[in-house]
């Protein structure tokens, strides 16, 4: 699906999505990956949702965010009870929906100039 929201002049916005891929401006991401308005991490270990332990959020906490979009593939998947109590030790705010759902929340909330960031998984 093709998104057009343009009111953020500098920034990353997904600018489309498909079960495949996620464009971040121009560029194209094929795995799992973390996007802030102004941080994109594409190399993201774990490779999967399946995959996902407390131990791969370090990344992402290192970011600050207030609230963490977690795009969970072509299917919402809920966190595992660590997963979610990583986030509730830290005070971060922890979103689990499928990867579009995702995609099209992470852009309105940095419209907002909310401090998100989405972790997202194609499977």
């Amino acid at each position: 699906m093709k998104l057009t929201l343009e009111a953020r002049p500098q920034g990353n916005l997904i600018r489309s999505y498909s079960p495949t891929e996620v464009r971040v401006g121009e560029l194209r991401l094929h795995c799992s990956c973390i996007i802030t308005a102004d941080t994109l991490i594409a190399d993201w270990e774990p490779a999967s949702f399946a995959e996902l332990s407390p131990v791969h959020l370090e990344r992402v906490f290192a970011l600050r965010p207030e609230v963490v979009l977690l795009g969970t593939g072509p299917v919402q998947r809920f966190a595992p009870q660590p997963i979610r109590s990583a986030f509730a030790e830290r005070g971060v705010g922890l979103e689990a929906m499928d990867l579009g759902a995702a995609c099209r929340t992470f852009n309105v909330l940095v419209q907002e100039d909310r401090r998100v960031a989405a972790a997202l998984f194609f499977s």
